[in-house]
């Protein structure tokens, strides 16, 4: 039986190694920081974002546009030989999924599971609240600490202001949950539909639940949890809905960075 032929390929890092950079400590002390800041203190926040953006910046010099690099010893500083690689034979590592839903069909999955939400939300607001302006101007209240401090009254009536901002905090929300749809739902093989109507909606309504009270304590008074559940439950059906009906497309698998990104190369040079 014929050997295959081996060839000698270059170790990377032989001679140099990347140079130790504290910037990725401090990002992600900075990043901590500042989600702990919205439990805590404004000010904690700030420290959080000003130490993230030093760190980003450390670690983005020491990359580019050139990798910072330190000398390794050579010649007759290196005790022993370096040793000599050989190339195995060619494969290609699998990436789960292998085939996923397009990201156009996570943004109508997403609007489609909106409207669905919305209808829920402004039947919570006149079965339950008596006015369905009611939940558009409490969803304003999430980015907005001032609104639910307002009076009732005064929180059941059209307010111009913060039904745009509504529609626009609603809009950019869905559709980012709907991206995330179309790439999480090709990861549940078995019951797409289950995991993304019920598992979903139990996870973030339970994670709400539990931090609401810090977050935001004044507007817990006003959330009824089963029918937050509910509206959360149909934007989780209709949007999974959406998207598993999308034909999936190839991710690739195995294919050159060059060929992903549809480059040409001309072998024999210019024309």
């Amino acid at each position: 039986m014929n050997q295959p032929n081996h060839e000698r390929v270059t170790i990377p890092y032989m001679t140099a190694i990347p140079k130790p950079t504290s910037g990725p400590l401090w990002a992600g002390f900075g990043v901590t920081m500042m989600f702990a800041g919205l439990v805590t203190n404004w000010l904690v926040s700030a420290i959080g974002c000003l130490a993230a953006i030093a760190g980003f910046l450390a670690w983005a010099r020491s990359c580019f546009p050139h990798e910072a690099v330190e000398q390794l010893p050579q010649g007759a500083d290196i005790p022993l030989p370096p040793p000599v690689l050989h190339k195995r034979s060619a494969y290609s590592r699998v990436m789960l999924p292998v085939h996923m839903h397009p990201y156009r069909s996570g943004i109508w999955g997403g609007l489609a599971g909106g409207v669905a939400m919305a209808i829920a939300a402004c039947l919570w607001g006149v079965l339950d609240a008596g006015s369905v302006w009611m939940p558009i101007n409490l969803l304003v209240g999430t980015v907005v600490p001032s609104v639910e401090s307002q009076d009732v009254a005064i929180l059941k009536t059209f307010q111009p202001g913060l039904f745009v901002l509504a529609c626009g905090i609603h809009l950019v929300a869905c559709v980012f949950i709907g991206l995330l749809y179309a790439v999480c739902l090709p990861m549940m093989p078995k019951h797409p539909l289950l995991l993304g109507g019920v598992l979903g909606p139990c996870m973030w309504t339970g994670l709400l639940y539990a931090t609401i009270g810090i977050v935001n304590p004044a507007l817990e008074q006003f959330i009824s949890w089963p029918w937050f559940f509910a509206s959360q439950a149909a934007f989780g059906f209709v949007c999974g809905v959406v998207v598993s009906r999308s034909r999936k497309i190839n991710t690739m698998t195995g294919q050159s960075i060059e060929s992903r990104m549809g480059i040409e190369r001309n072998e024999g040079g210019p024309q």
